[in-house]
């Protein structure tokens, strides 16, 4: 009576998982389930249940690689910055700074005229510049008049690691905004080499990808140096005209951009002298959106709202400003100059001639933050659905002419067994289906190649266990305790083999790429999958048999 409680617990298991595989693979995510059983209705439900693979879909890839050797030289720049202007805020002697930023070669030199201020210029550009970070810090020498700060090898490539991993976050939150399903983002080579890879199935322009992906950021709102309004803002025609203006060449405080007016008729842009460094940047940013202008039609303009330790700063330097002139930059121009009637603290807007599309594209890249540095595409392919489509249709044909084979060699060879075999075979494929689905995993071109060998390894189960039990039968035993004893004894040589093809698809896992790792995560689910469709599932189906002809005298094996 046990045994018959316990094969009944065994077969509804079987059934349960069995409809819970089907229903994730064939089920509605929208609609009747009476729609799914037509032929278009289950295609429908397979396209939206499996997320496929760029080989399969088709869409964009791409490698890029970010800039290390910019994002090197402009940290250097900053820090050069940031040492002056500590040391002078201490009022101490200092009378040039200078920096080193190629070749590799990084290093700032702070030249001063008193040697006695030495120690207290090196304690006052420490207490406001990370030179002694501890995952990447520099090397300090010095003579009786200057200081020098050098950063080693391994720390640029400490930065480097940084500024790529900076650099992949930003990417992620920008191609979020595509609706892309399961797109793959990853560092590729080591790690401080600065490349990555992405694929983005289903879209199919590059272009536009590229141009938001790569889209700079660097948004500061800035002091012009002009005389107060209502005096016109101060522009010149040209750069050297600006630069004229500030003795002839750019300052560590005065900087030069162009400035487009939105009332110029040729459209040639003027120049404008602004302060450094900037009151706040994009990194003091909440939010943005694209919105359009009153009154002007097809013209957007971009408004942004900031963080409250940002707005706090920039209320406290407008309310100290009222009636100067203040730019808005965007990367290396002025988009906008706007007066300070009164204090404001936590938005504003930037005005600049925008379209809706490049409105909408610049204020999310201005939402995902500046990129550490630019990025360069070293390769581009684009798959078009064609070629996935005849991919699928290669990889289905395989599988199915796969599966056709095995089973009919398996019917041919263990007879009534072998339609035990071929139940648990299609039972291991859709429940590994199905698993892909659990999981929202991305099935590619080499994951049905791991699909199949799935199956192939559950083939071998099979024969392992039915070899046993023909074993058995000949050295005289009854088929009750043939059955037993081979399912027993073939399981741990099953688990055995198993277990070493799963910590070798591990392997392939952690140090694969995208297809490789298509590969391994299908092989992997369909091996522990087996374990449950080949033991379990077929030892039940044994089971039933024995349980419905106990007197049976002969085993179709």
């Amino acid at each position: 009576m046990r045994k018959k409680r316990n094969l009944w617990v065994r077969t509804a298991i079987s059934i349960v998982v069995t409809l819970v595989g089907f229903y994730m693979v064939f089920g509605p995510r929208e609609g009747t389930l009476a729609e799914s059983f037509t032929w278009e209705g289950i295609k429908k439900n397979l396209s939206e249940n499996i997320n496929l693979g760029l080989d399969l879909k088709g869409g964009s890839h791409l490698v890029m690689r970010v800039k290390i050797e910019d994002y090197l030289k402009a940290l250097t720049d900053n820090y050069r910055q940031a040492a002056f202007d500590a040391a002078k805020e201490a009022g101490l002697s200092v009378t040039d700074v200078t920096e080193v930023s190629e070749n590799g070669n990084y290093s700032i030199t702070l030249t001063f005229s008193d040697p006695s201020h030495k120690e207290q210029i090196i304690e006052a550009v420490n207490r406001k510049v990370d030179f002694n970070n501890p995952n990447a810090p520099w090397t300090q020498t010095s003579t009786d008049t200057s200081i020098t700060w050098s950063l080693p090898i391994q720390s640029q490539r400490a930065l480097a690691r940084q500024a790529t991993e900076q650099a992949l976050k930003i990417i992620e939150s920008r191609i979020n905004t595509f609706g892309v399903k399961e797109p793959t983002l990853q560092v590729i080579g080591s790690e401080d080499s600065g490349r990555i890879m992405l694929q983005m199935p289903g879209v199919e322009d590059p272009e536009r990808v590229k141009r938001i992906v790569s889209a700079e950021s660097k948004l500061e709102l800035m002091k012009v140096v002009s005389p107060p309004y209502p005096s016109p803002v101060q522009t010149y025609a040209t750069r050297e005209e600006a630069l004229a203006s500030i003795g002839g060449r750019e300052t560590l405080t005065r900087k030069v951009f162009p400035y487009t007016e939105r009332d110029s008729t040729d459209g040639k842009p003027r120049f404008v002298v602004v302060e450094t460094p900037a009151v706040i940047d994009g990194s003091e940013l909440r939010d943005a959106a694209a919105v359009s202008r009153t009154g002007f039609e097809g013209d957007y303009q971009i408004v942004f709202s900031l963080k409250p330790s940002g707005a706090q700063k920039f209320g406290e330097w407008t309310e100290r400003n009222i009636n100067n002139y203040m730019a808005v930059r965007l990367n290396d121009e002025v988009k906008s100059i706007a007066y300070i009637k009164s204090k404001i603290t936590d938005s504003g807007e930037i005005t600049g001639r925008f379209t809706k599309a490049s409105a909408e594209d610049l204020a999310l890249t201005l939402k995902s933050g500046a990129l550490p540095a630019p990025i360069e595409y070293q390769e581009e392919r684009t798959v078009g659905p064609s070629l996935g489509a005849d991919s699928i249709r290669a990889g289905v044909t395989a599988s199915v002419g796969g599966l056709i084979f095995v089973a009919a060699f398996m019917l041919f060879y263990y007879r009534g067994a072998g339609i035990n075999a071929v139940i648990v075979l299609l039972l291991n494929m859709l429940l590994t289906m199905a698993a892909m689905v659990f999981f929202d995993a991305t099935l590619t071109l080499p994951g049905i190649a791991g699909l199949i060998l799935g199956v192939g390894m559950a083939v071998d189960s099979n024969v392992l266990i039915f070899e046993r039990i023909r074993e058995e039968l000949l050295a005289g035993k009854t088929i009750p305790q043939s059955v037993d004893l081979g399912f027993d004894r073939a399981f741990v040589t099953i688990i055995d083999t198993h277990i070493t093809t799963i910590i070798s698809a591990i392997i392939l896992y952690m140090y694969g790429t995208g297809p490789i790792r298509g590969f391994a995560v299908t092989l992997i689910l369909g091996l522990l999958i087996n374990l449950f469709s080949a033991v379990y599932v077929s030892r039940t189906i044994f089971l039933w048999i024995l349980q419905r002809r106990p007197n049976m005298q002969r085993l179709s094996i």
